[in-house]
């Protein structure tokens, strides 16, 4: 009987212990989770050194499949493509996802600069480091804006352009800027609210330790939007020079990047195709797979690459009187949250 009182006080004990380290870290939780979920499904995880930096990536797919490469956006990590390589996957291709520099579990050194620039040199040193010659790219947000980069300074690595709600052009935003840090629970409500149609509720515990994840790592995200701010790597002047075809992907109740400049993007590429999804905000790469997994799927399967054209890059000159837009995907505690609270 004094065994199993002990057994059950043991038990019980350590029960209580993880429920208070679920209530003071339920991010680290959800982690776990993710990670766990990714391995049952064939996901590896793997580092290598670039440039000196050590980069973490995600590897899913068959070994002699056809490389894809998709860019997170800001304050993302790979893992927020948990949803859509799936897809690819299952269509035979061999889908590679980074963590940017200063994401995720990739380093994040002090006297990096964090700009599209820099981060898009980092992408195509990756693609050299992994040893892929030429692949799909896609990029999400700040990672469109970084696609877009490599695609005009390297085309002859770039078959086919994926852009997901993506940013790059010159505008400014209609909301706070301040909210891709937020230090408040009313700030991280209102970004939701900017994300997703119809946010869920968050509850207190978790809210708190998002914030303290964005304490934590919003130097970053802070560092690498005032780069953008800076003009010097908007694509205005490069998206007319493309000459692979690009898909753009759009989601129809997007606030952060409203569906107006993927319409944009679409008129200054000739030879994009826009696809919008009515029901999807900027989330839509996470949420709305099921609609936009088999279009990806399909423009890579039935449209062929286009031949190598060399292209000269050019760097747009911002104007001094019209403001930068600065676009994300999401703060890193919005790719954090579990799978069943984002759909």
């Amino acid at each position: 009987m004094r065994l199993l009182k002990g057994i059950v006080f043991t038990v019980g004990a350590v029960v209580l212990l993880i429920g208070i380290a679920f209530w003071m870290r339920p991010l680290d939780f959800f982690d776990d989770f993710t990670y766990v979920e990714e391995a049952v499904a064939g996901v590896q995880n793997r580092w290598a050194w670039v440039d000196g930096q050590r980069m973490h990536y995600e590897v899913e797919g068959p070994a002699n499949g056809a490389p894809v490469v998709l860019v997170h956006g800001l304050g993302g990590r790979a893992e927020d493509w948990r949803s859509l390589a799936p897809y690819f996957d299952r269509a035979g291709y061999r889908v590679y996802m980074p963590d940017l520099i200063g994401y995720g579990r990739s380093a994040q050194p002090v006297n990096f600069s964090y700009s599209i620039h820099d981060e898009a040199s980092m992408v195509v040193d990756f693609l050299d480091t992994v040893g892929l010659k030429q692949v799909d790219l896609g990029g999400w947000s700040m990672g469109g804006w970084i696609v877009q980069v490599v695609a005009a300074n390297h085309p002859e690595r770039i078959k086919r352009l994926m852009l997901f709600d993506s940013a790059g052009l010159y505008e400014m935003p209609e909301w706070n800027l301040n909210l891709f840090t937020p230090s408040t629970p009313a700030q991280l409500n209102q970004l939701d609210a900017l994300l997703m149609p119809h946010p869920p509720r968050i509850p207190g515990f978790v809210a708190a330790d998002i914030l303290r994840v964005s304490k934590e790592s919003g130097w970053v995200v802070s560092r690498a939007m005032a780069q953008m701010l800076t003009g010097r790597d908007v694509t205005d002047n490069l998206l007319p020079q493309l000459k692979m075809p690009v898909l753009i992907l759009w989601g129809a109740q997007d606030r952060i990047i409203p569906l107006d400049q993927g319409e944009k993007i679409h008129r200054l590429i000739p030879q994009s195709r826009l696809d919008v999804f009515a029901a999807c905000g900027h989330l839509a790469p996470l949420q709305c797979t099921r609609a936009m997994g088999p279009r990806v799927v399909q423009f890579l399967e039935q449209t062929p690459a286009a031949p190598f054209t060399p292209l000269t890059p050019v760097m747009a000159k911002p104007s001094p009187s019209k403001p930068l837009n600065v676009h994300a995907e999401t703060a890193a505690y919005e790719a954090r949250r579990p799978a069943t609270a984002q759909n």
